[in-house]
């Protein structure tokens, strides 16, 4: 195939490929780079090495012009030609806009960038094609970079949160127990005050019943002093306890039992994911649902996102664990 011929095939028209080729010594790649350079020039005005520049006829009257029309032709050649774009010199690439050469730059570290003249060609389909997949798996990538450390992030906050729960409780316990102590005080103490009232409304009935006695018998009634009956006064109920945490015991399928405390504004999901957290990667692990017996209640996906108040799991609850296929 001919010089001629592989130019064309690759693009460029034929007239200007035959320039090239003349004014490069027939050589492909120098005539390739010549088209590339001089893709916007006329090439009209354009002569091969070897071939000498037509003869132009002067009159007699501009024949002291020579010299300045050289002057103007050596002139013109010593102006620079306009740049076209920004060529790295590290790698010879191409590009037209600040920030392409940043993003270049950034990417590659390479610093070493000066103006030409050579025009970068616009991207062919399948570059446009390549590039936007390029994009797309960047950005697939970045999604799930952004989704591991938002996992990461649950899980760490779920821990400190454990942890802390964890003094929580403890601390919890104890004032119960102490509550506890109290409500077992109170009702010892209303035990004694019923037994006392009942010996005293025992003795008033057997005094009146030997004054009635010795009234029947004539006798005169002797004095004694009135047994006081206690004033029993209604007791009012205590409005409910207002809990802010509840205490779930999880019967996982193995017969083992977890118990921790949740905040009662905490979702359905915050159980589960304290339950994956407590499988871990060990043997055994499974896919699985949540339920409890009394009411009986199969929590579905929509529950999971409701707190434990709403679904009645406060103060306390047992969760049973549930195997799914």
């Amino acid at each position: 195939m001919s010089g001629i011929e592989q130019l064309v095939e690759m693009g460029f028209p034929r007239d200007r490929a035959e320039k090239a080729l003349s004014c490069n010594n027939n050589n492909v790649e120098q005539a390739m780079e010549w088209l590339l350079v001089h893709s916007e020039d006329d090439m009209s005005n354009v002569n091969p090495p070897n071939e000498p520049k037509p003869l132009e006829i002067k009159n007699d009257e501009s024949s002291n012009e020579p010299a300045a029309n050289a002057t103007t032709s050596e002139s013109d050649q010593a102006i620079p030609q306009e740049a076209k774009s920004i060529k790295c010199e590290d790698c010879g690439k191409l590009f037209k806009t600040t920030i392409e050469i940043e993003f270049h730059a950034a990417k590659s570290g390479h610093s070493n960038f000066s103006e030409s003249t050579e025009e970068k060609k616009p991207l062919t389909e399948e570059e446009k094609k390549a590039q936007l997949a390029q994009l797309e798996e960047r950005i697939k990538a970045k999604r799930l970079e952004r989704e591991e450390r938002e996992k990461q992030e649950a899980l760490e906050k779920e821990r400190l949160r454990i942890k802390s729960g964890k003094d929580m409780s403890e601390a919890r316990r104890k004032l119960e127990e102490e509550e506890m102590k109290k409500i077992v005080e109170q009702r010892k103490r209303e035990k004694q005050e019923e037994k006392i009232a009942r010996e005293r409304v025992k003795a008033q009935i057997e005094a009146d019943k030997a004054a009635r006695r010795a009234k029947a018998a004539g006798q005169p009634p002797s004095i004694s002093e009135p047994v006081q009956v206690p004033v029993q006064t209604p007791q009012v109920t205590p409005p409910p306890k207002d809990y802010k945490e509840t205490k779930i015991q999880i019967r996982l399928p193995n017969g083992s039992t977890l118990v921790e405390t949740f905040d009662k504004r905490e979702q359905l999901s915050a159980v589960r994911l304290f339950i994956q957290l407590k499988q871990g990667d060990e043997p055994g692990t499974f896919p699985f649902g949540m339920m409890t017996n009394f009411p009986r209640k199969v929590f579905t996906e929509e529950d999971y996102e409701k707190s434990l108040d709403e679904l009645k799991l406060v103060p306390s609850a047992v969760i049973i664990v549930t195997k799914t296929a």
